[in-house]
């Protein structure tokens, strides 16, 4: 399978250093030769060999420079359209920065890249938050696979679960904590600290961001309610259909009276299948001490899917991380690669 990378900041970077510790092993277990034969970012240049791009050298050339721009290579694409169109990959990965207002320049690429006939796997919230219904069905009148398990929790298995493990299940409930950085915020909440230096702490750690608004006003959350309303239980849910509060009005007492009555503050992301159809809202909840949301502290996530068959089934694990992102693409991947063989 040949593999063409758009974006090579964090999570592009953190895909070739998981593809580099895995390549033989993908290839020993799977049978499964995984061949890099591009990469393209606006920021640091974009190379492109048909014969392979050695992640090793890759890797090594980009700590030393800090670029590709001088990485040897037969061809240079001038953008990332072109890289797509000239690649002649099988899958192309979407790995730029998310855009939550207009899914660019990621939907343009995935558009191109179901266009000339090739599989789409993203990390990316906006396209897959803003424009499912449409790139499902451009995917399936081409008969490409169209993956994005790292949307949701990063590569703890939220979407394959829903789609492949649960499929005998009605779901009547999804609600869980989507946002590391809020979790984080209220865990130390919790032991005594004040919203606003907790959210100083956060940022120098790096879980949030200089403007920590699309974490802490739910944004973030909200993205991810969308996706898991659209793509587990059919909907047209747009994002100015959901409900949104943040965390920003929870105060140090708030956090100690919900304790005293046996509750601990949660950012909760909710999709409802009611009478009138979905419900969706992000809001602070109080959940009970003995749920198992409850008991997800720090920059940890966790998904309860409640259904017919099953009750409830929640899923904990890492909402974000290079590697964890990385393994998720990775396992969308190999999903692929194995359903054509």
């Amino acid at each position: 399978m040949k593999i063409a990378l758009i974006g090579f900041g964090t999570v592009g970077q953190g895909f070739v250093e998981v593809l580099a510790l895995k390549q033989q092993f993908l290839q020993n277990k799977y049978d499964l030769n995984l061949n890099l034969v591009s990469i393209a970012d606006i920021k640091y240049g974009s190379i492109l060999d048909p014969a392979g791009i050695v992640p090793v050298k890759v890797l090594n050339h980009f700590r030393k420079h800090g670029n590709l721009f001088d990485f040897p290579t037969q061809i240079r694409p001038e953008d990332s359209f072109r890289a797509i169109k000239q690649s002649g990959a099988d899958i192309i990965i979407e790995a730029t920065p998310t855009n939550l207002k207009t899914a660019q320049p990621a939907i343009d690429h995935i558009r191109l890249a179901f266009e000339l006939g090739k599989n789409v796997v993203t990390c990316n919230k906006g396209p897959v938050a803003l424009f499912y219904p449409e790139l499902k069905a451009l995917a399936q009148k081409k008969q490409l696979a169209f993956k994005f398990e790292s949307t949701v929790m990063s590569g703890s298995p939220i979407i394959n679960t829903a789609l492949y493990s649960l499929k005998g299940c009605e779901f009547k409930k999804i609600r869980g904590i989507m946002n590391g950085t809020t979790n984080f915020i209220l865990t130390q909440m919790e032991a005594g600290q004040h919203y606003a230096e907790v959210l100083t702490e956060a940022q120098r750690l790096g879980y949030a961001e200089t403007d920590p608004s699309g974490d802490v006003d739910g944004w973030d959350t909200l993205a991810k309610v969308v996706i898991l309303a659209n793509v587990v239980f059919g909907g047209q849910i747009k994002m100015a259909d959901v409900k949104r509060k943040g965390i920003t009005g929870l105060s140090l007492e708030d956090i100690q009276n919900g304790l005293k009555k046996g509750f601990r503050w949660k950012l909760i992301g909710e999709i409802s299948l009611t009478e009138n159809g979905l419900s969706a809202k992000v809001e602070p909840q109080m959940v009970p001490l003995d749920h198992p949301l409850a008991m997800v502290m720090g920059t940890s996530n966790a998904i309860s899917f409640t259904t017919d068959l099953l009750g409830e089934v929640t899923i904990t694990g890492a909402g974000a991380g290079r590697k964890e992102t990385a393994f998720g693409v990775l396992n969308d991947i190999i999903n692929i690669a194995q359903s054509k063989a």
